[in-house]
């Protein structure tokens, strides 16, 4: 009989004896046999994401990318520089007439690395490093909130079955029938509006919240119907069904016994929505429903950047190569990491 801590994980296989070097390693000197020592499931991931130089790349990048984030406030005190001063304005010889920077490259020196935002004249540098702030809080919120709502329903319908799989089938495919970005647009500023008047100004962390709620209210339904597949599938294993002769409790061997089989593809597919949250948000933006002035976000950037392209091609350089950078080595990290847990899937 199998036992728990043999069981593969999901979507993944079991190292057989003829995986050489996966499950064990001959321990010697000078090409001499020795003992042989096992490895657990985890070692083994490590040691081929290690070998994946793309996804080491792609790690040290997206670490890269929320470490700048969280040292904003300390990186905004080291530039001297913050996201809001406009000092295209406040000091002459920045900008023109029309509320363009006088200098090439949009401004870019020594003072301003990444130059001036037209009109407003704020740093465009800060601007970009307290939008990525902005941007990445937000989707890790909303991806934490969906992949535990996946999470609970997923596991609860695939285990318990019946009329809990079937009312839960059912709230699923009902969610999965709402066109995502259609119902954003339409419905975040019919929230805002039930929320604060239309005539005042609704605050910053509001607007984060409404957010968050809309994104993560129709987030969550991939993830929910593939670990339902998952659980299905293990239910009917011999450690489950051993665990429910010896009298174990369902949400013990929920905890104990399910969930550590699909750690597999949690981990996969919160790499690939997490991007796709941030593109999202930055969608919103740019259609006006997002984050608003003053509040730097990326999407706001993209917004401004299209009304001044033809003038100030730069402007719209900075947040579309980080964006661009940050989902391609997001999407590569999680093509790896899948890889990792499953070197059979192969790209």
């Amino acid at each position: 009989m199998t036992s728990p801590s043999q069981a593969a994980m999901a979507g993944a296989d079991t190292p057989g004896p003829g995986d050489v070097g996966l499950s064990t390693e001959q321990v010697g000197k000078n090409g001499k046999n020795g003992p042989l020592v096992g490895r657990s499931p985890g070692q083994l991931m490590w040691m081929r994401f290690k070998r994946d130089r793309t996804g080491v790349i792609s790690a040290c990048i997206v670490i890269a990318f929320f470490a700048i984030a969280a040292l904003a406030p300390v990186i905004s005190w080291l530039y001297g520089k913050d996201p809001y001063t406009r000092y295209g304005q406040e000091r002459p010889g920045l900008l023109n007439e029309n509320g363009f920077p006088i200098k090439p490259n949009g401004g870019i020196d020594g003072e301003f690395w990444f130059g001036l935002e037209p009109g407003l004249g704020r740093d465009v540098f800060m601007q970009l490093v307290y939008g990525m702030r902005t941007s990445l809080t937000l989707v890790i919120v909303i991806t934490l909130l969906s992949v535990a709502t996946a999470i609970v329903i997923g596991v609860a319908g695939g285990y318990f079955g019946g009329r809990t799989d079937y009312f839960l089938g059912r709230l699923t495919d009902l969610m999965m029938s709402f066109p995502n970005q259609l119902f954003f647009v339409a419905f975040t500023p019919v929230i805002a509006a039930l929320m604060v008047d239309p005539q005042d100004r609704m605050p910053t962390w509001l607007r984060a919240s409404v957010l968050i709620f809309v994104m993560w209210l129709l987030g969550w339904m991939t993830l929910a119907r593939l670990l339902r597949g998952q659980v299905l599938s293990l239910r009917e294993r011999e450690f489950v069904e051993a665990a429910k002769v010896a009298g174990t409790p369902p949400w013990r061997i929920i905890r104990k016994e399910l969930l550590p089989n699909v750690v597999t593809p949690i981990l996969v597919q919160s790499t690939y929505m997490l991007p796709n949250f941030v593109t999202a948000i930055a969608g919103l933006s740019f259609l006006g429903v997002g984050m608003l002035e003053p509040t730097p976000d990326w999407g706001r950037m993209f917004a401004t950047g299209a009304d001044v392209y033809q003038s100030d091609i730069t402007y719209m350089f900075f947040p579309g190569g980080a964006m661009v950078i940050f989902i391609v080595a997001f999407n590569l990290l999680g093509d790896s990491v899948r890889d990792a847990f499953d070197p059979k899937s192969g790209r």
